[in-house]
């Protein structure tokens, strides 16, 4: 990369041009990650999201496989230069159940929104536009100054459920990538701005119970010795209803035997149907409930969901009921690359970190005395205007965990860590400065500034920056490539399929779990109503 340098801080003049587009295509973006954060579908039911992606990458030049591996809601993209390296990226677009926001300083649901609607919690509205746009960048440079080479865009739908990446994992989307790009508003004080090193995200399995009571007439079917035969005067099978009542008490009472209690693991669970029967004298045929778990390795997540199976077994042993159990999800623990870490981080430091304006600050400062709090000269956390580089937040992020643990957290981009090097790249996202030690805001304050333009705009915009001259580094320095991918050989012990490989965890047959009950928007004669069917 050293021909074609700029005097213009160093960059090529190919950096210089995606610079350059992305200040003249600012307004556009903004409006862009509004048409997205408004929409805020939920998980494995991002339509709309999904297809404005999808229209605008071909509108730009992109070939689109639309639904990829048997997800409505996914895609994957694809523009080629010529001859080249393959770097690839991707957008997400769920929102969060029961996370609705306006983009005003109060409490309050979007206007005409059930308050238990979807709103983007990350945001991940953010999170793609930051990639999309640097992305773009990237393809407009590579056009004007002939580098060749080759862009792949995902659309990974149901991050919240770690859903897509798996998915594509398995049914080999990612085979055949030199690079990859993973960038995620910050969410670790200690790593404000900045990159992954040598701790990444741990693995995240998920699992859905289906309790069916399938043949309820042969529960004590001798218990009325004949003389009674009327269906109201009899006992009753327990049903699916109270097995999943089951299921939910007793896998919490043995949530102290499943594993020791250290390294910051997580067991949370979702009832998506309970009895689907009305309060009569008839079995509730069938319910379920899922359970999902963040722990620092593979091992942990086996032994607790070895409980779970047991338990569910037993529960539908004694509730007369059959149960289908099914995996959602199961990711694999992350694989750090810190040659590419080094390289864009490099390029962040070249940029500098984002900068809020007067005119975010006096909306943090609203929310600030809408919460009765005194507002502050400096409203967002200390640090969000630095940059920390990524081995001294390995240094603060460690301190915190045990010396075993190497994972933390969880997040489906683990998936791509395996099929190619990738940094995971965090850029702050504005938060508010605690009034005193321990206080904690609301998370609607959050979700309020993610639908603020001059709140948000900072993280997405600098990330679009750093991705963009990081991808054509990539592209036209060979021996920086090399680098990262030397490393990524002997983490893995020879590439993908290496001795220290880890294969993907579902099956190359996987059919994703789209299917299910998920919350959703519904259209009805009343109108689009928000809907836990």
């Amino acid at each position: 990369m050293a021909d074609h340098l700029t005097a213009a801080g160093g960059w090529s003049a190919a950096q210089a041009a995606a610079l350059a587009y992305l200040g003249e295509k600012q307004a556009d973006f903004s409006a862009d990650h509004m048409t997205i954060w408004n929409l805020h579908e939920p998980s494995w039911r991002e339509y709309r999201s999904s297809a404005w992606y999808m229209d605008r990458l071909e509108a730009e030049g992109f070939t689109v496989e639309r639904g990829t591996a048997g997800m409505p809601t996914a895609f994957r993209a694809r523009w080629s230069n010529g001859p080249g390296p393959v770097i690839a990226g991707y957008a997400e677009y769920d929102a969060v159940p029961g996370q609705t926001q306006a983009p005003v300083p109060y409490r309050a649901p979007r206007s005409g929104e059930s308050p238990r609607a979807a709103g983007h919690t990350d945001p991940h509205s953010a999170l793609g536009m930051g990639s999309f746009a640097g992305f773009l960048a990237a393809k407009r440079a590579m056009e004007q100054h002939g580098i060749g080479g080759t862009l792949v865009y995902f659309g990974e739908p149901a991050e919240k459920m770690c859903g897509a990446k798996p998915v594509h994992a398995a049914h080999g989307f990612y085979d055949g990538l030199d690079a990859a790009f993973s960038f995620h508003p910050h969410s670790f004080p200690a790593l404000t701005n900045g990159c992954f090193w040598e701790t990444t995200s741990a693995p995240y399995w998920s699992r859905i119970y289906t309790f069916e009571c399938e043949n309820p007439e042969t529960w004590q079917n001798e218990a009325a010795g004949g003389n009674v035969a009327h269906v109201h005067a009899i006992a009753r099978a327990p049903g699916a209803i109270d097995a999943v009542c089951l299921m939910y008490t007793n896998s919490k009472m043995m949530k102290e035997s499943m594993l020791p209690h250290s390294g910051s693991w997580t067991l949370n669970e979702f009832i998506p149907i309970a009895g689907q029967a009305t309060a009569d004298n008839i079995a509730p045929g069938i319910g379920q409930i899922q359970y999902s778990m963040r722990a620092p390795n593979l091992a942990m997540c086996e032994a607790a969901f070895t409980v779970l199976d047991r338990n569910a077994d037993h529960i539908a042993a004694m509730t007369h009921c059959t149960v289908t159990k099914a995996w959602i999800t199961k990711t694999r623990a992350g694989l750090p690359n810190t040659a590419m870490a080094k390289l864009t981080f490099g390029n962040f430091e070249k940029l500098g970190a984002p900068v809020w304006s007067e005119e975010a600050k006096d909306f943090a400062r609203q929310l600030q005395t809408g919460l009765g709090l005194e507002p502050m000269d400096e409203p967002f956390l200390a640090g969000m205007e630095k940059l920390t580089p990524p081995w001294e937040a390995e240094e603060a992020f460690r301190a915190q965990l045990p010396a075993w643990q190497l994972n933390y957290a969880a997040d489906d981009y683990v998936d791509y860590t395996w099929h190619a090097p990738t940094v995971r790249l965090y850029v702050a996202r504005p938060t508010l400065q605690p009034p005193k030690p321990g206080y904690r805001y609301p998370e609607w304050t959050r979700n309020a500034m993610g639908g603020v333009p001059a709140c948000i705009d900072p993280m997405w915009s600098k990330a679009a920056a750093v991705i963009a001259t990081t991808i054509l580094e990539l592209m036209t320095d060979p021996a920086a490539l090399a680098a990262i991918q030397a490393e990524f050989r002997q983490r893995t012990g020879g590439g993908v399929g290496g001795t220290k490989w880890v294969a993907p965890l579902l099956p190359a047959d996987f059919e994703a779990p789209i299917d299910y009950r998920w919350p959703e928007y519904v259209d009805t004669p009343r109108g689009r109503e928000w809907s836990v069917p």
